[in-house]
């Protein structure tokens, strides 16, 4: 009995292994299917229809609220006339100490110095001592009281919306940036002004003579 069911299993075993060897035109099933045959994307295939056909939402854009890494905290105040009063108060985030000056005076003469010169006496390419395309001297942002008494935050606000004539620069400087070239602008300031404190007048004496 126990030969015959040796054999009889011995024989199954053969018979199994022989018609699995046989040939087929059926693959059989595949336990994960998603892992044997994966789905090739291609560099510039039309992603955005094969999402959509998954029933996937994505707009290519970061979350609302979300920060860059390395940018600063987002610019909360509106674009308005409370906004632009409000902006005088703002001070500069940014450790003046820690700011790259050559790197922000790059920016300014890539973004800024077009209008108001590279030596911020408003006679940029644009004006060129009125042979330019302006036809109105951009504001001078050195030996000018109107620019050496705005405010860290007012410039920023101007750079940010716009003012006047000029346009928004928040498309081309990021919020970082923008600080930096201030920042600059402002270490330009200082440098103008210092002088002519340090050359004004003696103080007359007022000593009576006895």
């Amino acid at each position: 009995m126990k030969k015959l069911f040796v054999i009889t299993f011995c024989t199954l075993a053969v018979a199994i292994t022989i018609v699995s060897c046989g040939g087929s035109d059926k693959p059989g099933r595949s336990y994960m299917p998603d892992m044997s045959y994966s789905v090739a994307y291609e560099t510039y295939a039309p992603s955005d229809e094969r999402l959509k056909a998954s029933g996937a939402t994505y707009n290519h854009q970061p979350v609302k609220g979300s920060i860059a890494r390395g940018d600063a905290f987002p610019y909360t105040i509106p674009k308005s006339d409370s906004g632009y009063a409000r902006a005088a108060f703002v001070k500069n985030p940014l450790n003046i100490d820690s700011i790259n000056l050559k790197e922000a005076e790059r920016l300014y003469l890539i973004n800024c110095g077009i209008c108001h010169g590279a030596k911020l006496d408003g006679d940029g390419p644009l004006y060129k001592g009125g042979e330019g395309p302006f036809t109105a001297k951009p504001i001078p942002l050195v030996n000018d009281e109107k620019a050496n008494n705005m405010t860290d935050g007012t410039m920023f606000y101007s750079v940010t919306y716009g003012k006047g004539q000029m346009g928004s620069y928040a498309s081309q400087l990021n919020t970082k940036q923008r600080w930096e070239v201030v920042a600059y602008i402002k270490s330009k300031q200082a440098k103008k002004v210092a002088p002519a404190a340090a050359t004004g007048a003696p103080a007359a004496d007022t000593t009576a003579a006895k």
